[in-house]
């Protein structure tokens, strides 16, 4: 989706070589909830924004390199998180010209956020959270020309729910079955893949859920799934229009169809990250 910008976002990948050269020194900590730590530096956290009803943001995470001690990621973008959010501007409720759009527009598939400033990611699971912050909802991709929509330029983006926020452990293995986060709210669901440890990759799917009712509760957070027949790997992914067996990770037995992929990247979750067009990417629709 080669869109022409229509105004300014700031990119990960132009920061990550800075970050880099000034020594970053990459928070540790026990836990993936809690006070960040007081290394833990603001940077600029970019998000994927999917719903139609409902709307989440899902950050775009990357690993980039090892400290020394091969205990942590040199990158403050280290985290998966999935957001349930939503959008004001004045005190009005500003979500339903998003919406609006996304229908107006069924060819394009990713919608972003742009934050305004930078912040401590981790500072939106920590016991005084962030509960907010400003940002431009962008039609398209933000890294990748993504265009500004009226009415939806500097708007406070209100975290409603935290769904998933995990930060990625260098000694974590990596599963050899395909496994996603169910997530969503009423009749509209998502897959995202669970990214765990590169070379990996990022995808969010819209979905078909039989054999499993689900309330909004139970979605307040993800639901982990794998898909046994399937490798994990961005190859054999689900693919928009394929169905599958899965099991949640309690045991429980489902079948999900993919009705839309809505985003698949997996150069910026190798290391060192790439950001040229991979085959996968190309063959999928999702350009550089």
């Amino acid at each position: 989706m080669h869109e022409k910008q229509s105004g300014p976002a700031v990119s990960r990948r132009g920061l990550l070589h800075a970050l880099a050269l000034a020594g970053y020194s990459a928070a540790r900590s026990n836990s993936a909830r809690g006070e960040p730590a007081p290394n833990e530096a603001p940077a600029t956290h970019n998000w994927m924004l999917v719903g139609s009803q409902t709307a989440f943001l899902s950050h775009l995470p990357m690993f980039e390199q090892l400290n020394p001690e091969g205990t942590d990621y040199l990158t403050p973008h280290r985290f998966q998180v999935i957001l349930q959010a939503s959008f004001n501007n004045r005190g009005s409720d500003v979500g339903p010209l998003y919406f609006a759009d996304r229908r107006s527009h069924p060819e394009i598939k990713m919608f972003t956020v742009s934050p305004a400033k930078d912040f401590v990611l981790p500072q939106v699971a920590a016991p005084s959270p962030l509960t907010s912050f400003q940002g431009t909802v962008l039609r398209g991709h933000l890294e990748r020309g993504g265009k500004l929509i009226r009415g939806l330029q500097n708007v406070t983006v209100k975290i409603q729910k935290i769904v998933h926020f995990r930060k990625f452990d260098p000694a974590a293995q990596a599963p050899v079955a395909l496994e996603y986060l169910l997530f969503g709210r009423g009749k509209e669901l998502f897959l995202a893949h669970s990214i765990v440890k590169p070379p990996d990759f990022d995808q969010i799917l819209s979905v078909n859920v039989d054999g499993l009712k689900l309330t909004d509760n139970e979605l307040g957070s993800v639901i982990k799934i794998s898909v046994p027949t399937k490798k994990n790997s961005p190859a054999d992914r689900l693919k928009e229009g394929e169905q599958a067996a899965a099991e949640t990770s309690g045991g429980r037995k489902l079948s999900v169809r993919a009705i839309r992929e809505f985003y698949f990247e997996e150069g910026e979750l190798r290391m060192p990250a790439t950001f040229d067009t991979t085959p996968e990417e190309k063959k999928a629709g999702f350009s550089a």
